[in-house]
């Protein structure tokens, strides 16, 4: 039974390479990094992110709809940020700071919605969402979307 697989599995392949198609290729990713949360005077905290774009173009413009919860899980604010544009095989990093809010106060970051990607259509947006990495370097500071 195992080799009929094999058999067909590999006569599959040949198949597929002889029509003169390439195998399907996964688009190009995306890596957004929360990276490090940096208390500021007066209760307000500067929010590290780390941005890589594997692809070979550059995607602009990049706006992020976030959301931050409280370590209570309550919703604490709404922000969008531009971090806009990702050259394309690069990594850079973005910064902002988020006034009136302690960085011990934040429990989760939620990339809520891509507001643009590379432009504002739908259609793009969610190509970028389906390339998308999220990953939180903060201690028990998720970031997910």
């Amino acid at each position: 039974m195992t080799r009929l697989f094999l058999a067909a599995a590999t006569l599959s392949g040949l198949t597929w390479l002889m029509s003169g198609q390439a195998f399907p290729q996964a688009a190009p990713g995306l890596r957004f990094e929360l990276n490090r949360l940096e208390p500021r005077d007066n209760a307000a905290c500067r929010v590290w992110f780390v941005l890589h774009n594997s692809g070979a173009e550059a995607v602009d413009p990049v706006r992020l709809d976030l959301v931050i919860f409280g370590r209570d899980g309550v919703v604490g604010r709404r922000i969008a940020v531009d971090v806009g544009p990702l050259p394309g095989g690069r990594t850079q990093a973005r910064i902002f700071d988020l006034a009136g809010l302690a960085c011990e106060g934040i429990g989760q970051v939620l990339l809520n919605d891509l507001l643009a990607c590379g432009g504002a259509e739908p259609a793009q947006r969610n190509a970028c969402l389906d390339r998308l990495t999220l990953a939180s370097r903060v201690a028990a500071v998720p970031f997910e979307k």
